[in-house]
């Protein structure tokens, strides 16, 4: 493929599942620091509600939730349940 034939625009992430992926970064990367995690997401949180308004704090959460629903659902095919099954257990019971 040459140059003229690669299409940029794929190749950018978009910001809110960049900011996502940033704020799941902060959390999970420190295994023996829970609130040093939680305030890098937190920071992340307020970058994105300063620079981008609610409608990027919206965009970003809405990114989470499709990562998490794809991350429940190949969970949930490997454990033979059904994803909002497992989505219940995780967040209601």
């Amino acid at each position: 493929m040459g140059a003229e034939e690669f299409d940029y625009a794929d190749a950018v992430v978009p910001l809110g599942r960049r900011r996502a992926y940033e704020a799941v970064h902060a959390v999970v990367s420190d295994d023996n620091n829970f609130e040093r995690g939680v305030a890098g997401a937190r920071a992340v949180a307020d970058a994105v509600l300063a620079e981008s308004g609610e409608a990027g704090l919206a965009e970003t959460v809405v990114e989470l939730a499709l990562k998490l629903g794809e991350a429940l659902e190949r969970i949930a095919s490997e454990q033979g349940v059904a994803a909002a099954d497992l989505a219940d257990v995780w967040f209601v019971e």
